[in-house]
C-alpha cells in the first residue's frame, strides 16, 4: 500500500503511524526489529544530516535490505527536506515520501515551495509532507505561542495539495526544557478543517497520555528522533565505561536492544493497525 493511501485511511479511522529516524545501521536495526516483533508498520526517516553522514545510496540500500530481511511493512521518508533539489534526489532513489520544510518562510512562500514539491512528487506517486507554524528546531526558542491556525491549515492544504501536514500545537524538536503546553483543542479543530493527514513533530519526551491524546484528536503520523539516538547513546556510554571490551560486535547489540524496546513501547502506545 502506498504511504499516502495508508495515512489517508488513518485520517478516517483516527489512528497514527510511528515514524522513526535512523542514524546508522544499529539504530535502523533496532527500529525495524521492533516493527517485526510486533508485526506493525513503520516509517523509516532520514534527515539531510543523516544522508550526508551515511551517503544516500548506502542509507537507502541498508533500509531496503533490512525491510526485506524482516519482511515488514515500512516506508522510507525524507525528514525536513530543505530544498527541492534534495527532494528530487530522494525521489529518484525510490523514497516513498518526502517532506519539504519551508515553515520558517512566509505563508505565501511556503505555499509556493510546497506546491512545487507536490508537483515534483506526482510522477513518483509519493507522499508529500509540509509544515505550517512554529515547531522549534534544535537550538531555537521552544516557547513561542505561535500555533497553527485551523483556517490557515485548511487554506494551505487547498492551495498546495500536500498529503500530510506537520502542525504546531506546542511541541518542539529535541528534549523539552520544561513541561510543554500541548494544545490538543487546536489540533482537533485543525483535523476537522482539512483532509490532509496530520503530523506531530517533536514526539520525543512526550508523555504517554499526550501521545494518546494527540492520536485521538487527529494526529496520524508521530515523529520520533531525539529519543531514539539518546537511548542508543546512553546505553553505549554506560557499556563503554563498564567494560574493557573492544569488540564492537559485542558492545553494540545491547544498545540496539534498547532502541528496539523504545520503539516497541511507542508503537504499543499509539497502536496502529497492520496493513
Amino acid at each position: 500500500m502506498l504511504l499516502k493511501e495508508l495515512l489517508s485511511d488513518y485520517k478516517q479511522t483516527r489512528q497514527a503511524l510511528l515514524a522513526a529516524n535512523f542514524y546508522n545501521f544499529e539504530t535502523l536495526k533496532g527500529i525495524t526489529r521492533a516493527a517485526a516483533l510486533l508485526e506493525r508498520p513503520v516509517i523509516l526517516q532520514l534527515s539531510e544530516s543523516s544522508i550526508d553522514y551515511m551517503g544516500l545510496d548506502m542509507a537507502v540500500s541498508m533500509a531496503r535490505s533490512i525491510i526485506r530481511e524482516y519482511d515488514i511493512n515500512a516506508w522510507l521518508h525524507l525528514d525536513h527536506g530543505s530544498s527541492l533539489e534534495l527532494l528530487q534526489r530522494c525521489l529518484d532513489k525510490g523514497f516513498d515520501s518526502v517532506m519539504i520544510d519551508a515553515s520558517e518562510k512566509s505563508f505565501e512562500e511556503n505555499v509556493k515551495i510546497s506546491s512545487k514539491a507536490v508537483r515534483f512528487a506526482e510522477s513518483y506517486n509519493a507522499n508529500v509532507e509540509a509544515e505550517l507554524g512554529y515547531v522549534a528546531k534544535l537550538g531555537q526558542k521552544q516557547e513561542s505561542g505561535e500555533y497553527t491556525k485551523p483556517d490557515d491549515a485548511k487554506r494551505f492544504v487547498e492551495l498546495t495539495g500536500v498529503n500530510a501536514l506537520a502542525v504546531a500545537i506546542g511541541t518542539a524538536h529535541g528534549f523539552y526544557k520544561r513541561k510543554p503546553v500541548i494544545r490538543l483543542d487546536i489540533l482537533n479543530m485543525i483535523s476537522k478543517e482539512t483532509p490532509a493527514a496530520l503530523v506531530l513533530h517533536g514526539g520525543s519526551g512526550l508523555s504517554d497520555e499526550i501521545l494518546k491524546g494527540a492520536v485521538i484528536n487527529g494526529i496520524n503520523k508521530i515523529n520520533l528522533a531525539t529519543e531514539t539516538k539518546n537511548t542508543f547513546m546512553k546505553k553505549l556510554k554506560f557499556l563503554l565505561t563498564h567494560t574493557e571490551e573492544i569488540d564492537l560486535r559485542k558492545v553494540f547489540p545491547p544498545a540496539i536492544d534498547e532502541v528496539t524496546d523504545l520503539i516497541k513501547k511507542k508503537m504499543i502506545i499509539i497502536k496502529p493497525i497492520d496493513v
